[in-house]
């Protein structure tokens, strides 16, 4: 599944062809994703156009001039299209062929410039939904989300706030999207590991008595925004079916320090440990033994 830096890729890489533009038309080539589509979704969007296009964790989220707000999910193979006459100006770095049949076309945006935005899922658990802007704070997918990671209220003290006297292993503590909205599996190991902390360790432990952030503590939010910047920068990372908009590779799985690496050598300076691997709540957690406390 895209997580955070893979969404904000798409994001970016989407924007330039859809702010500003009108929605001339919508195809639903099927009734539904994971979920039925909104009722009357067609009507609201046609004629309607595209203010901004934002992201909250690992959602989408177009925002109309009407006020109302397409919320978007990827799901575990969603992946967007830009078909424009500008396509030529895309970049084609990374470059390979999507392998996405065209059944799998399950919506497109017509602009008022000729694009189209295809919108391809080959197992369906991505999804679309409609909301006002006023209330989608509160609405049901982001009442109970936590804070970015990308910001500034993400702090040692904040963290110190949520892990005090919990015994909750550190890697499911910062899984926990109440806590840290996109944080997923695979920043969450290399955050770990840049900040030489153990997956398995308490999430207490990086408090102190009196409630306050430790060394450690600070050093994990430094480490978790750099890990997700770096990411961002590279254009994410690209298991399985995730893509750009134009087809082109993330590249931030060739900086993989612990993910996926199990039995590999620890890339910490004079470490001489092995990465493993180990289970947490059925998710894989990798990490060095050896220098990871």
């Amino acid at each position: 599944m895209p997580e955070l830096p893979e969404v904000e890729t798409v994001r970016s890489g989407l924007a330039p062809f859809m702010e500003g533009k009108m929605i001339t038309k919508v195809c639903l080539n099927r009734p539904n994703l994971r979920f039925p589509f909104p009722d009357n979704f067609k009507r609201h969007l046609e004629g309607e156009s595209i203010s901004s296009l934002g992201r909250r964790a690992k959602y989408l989220l177009m925002d109309m001039e009407s006020g109302m707000v397409v919320i978007m999910h990827l799901g575990m193979s969603g992946s967007f299209r830009v078909e424009s006459n500008e396509k030529a100006e895309l970049p084609t770095s990374f470059y390979h062929d999507h392998g996405k049949h065209e059944k799998h076309n399950h919506v497109i945006f017509h602009l008022n410039d000729g694009t189209r935005i295809i919108y391809n899922d080959p197992r369906r658990f991505g999804f679309m939904d409609l909301h006002p802007r006023i209330t989608l704070n509160t609405c049901k997918h982001f009442a109970q989300m936590g804070i970015e990671p990308t910001g500034n209220a993400l702090s040692a003290g904040y963290l110190a706030s949520c892990f005090s006297g919990k015994k909750t292993p550190l890697k499911i503590a910062l899984l926990d999207q109440r806590i840290i909205a996109g944080l997923g599996n695979i920043y969450v190991c290399e955050a770990l590991w840049r900040a030489g902390l153990s997956p398995k360790r308490a999430c207490g432990t990086l408090v102190t008595k009196n409630g306050k952030p430790t060394k450690a503590c600070d050093h994990l939010r430094n480490f978790i925004c750099d890990v997700i910047h770096d990411a961002i920068k590279a254009g994410g990372s690209s298991l399985k079916d995730y893509v750009h908009t134009d087809g082109s590779l993330g590249y931030f799985q060739h900086s993989f320090a612990v993910y996926d690496r199990q039995g590999q050598n620890c890339r910490t300076e004079e470490c001489k440990g092995t990465i493993e691997r180990i289970k947490q709540s059925g998710r894989s957690s990798f990490y060095c033994p050896t220098c990871q406390k």
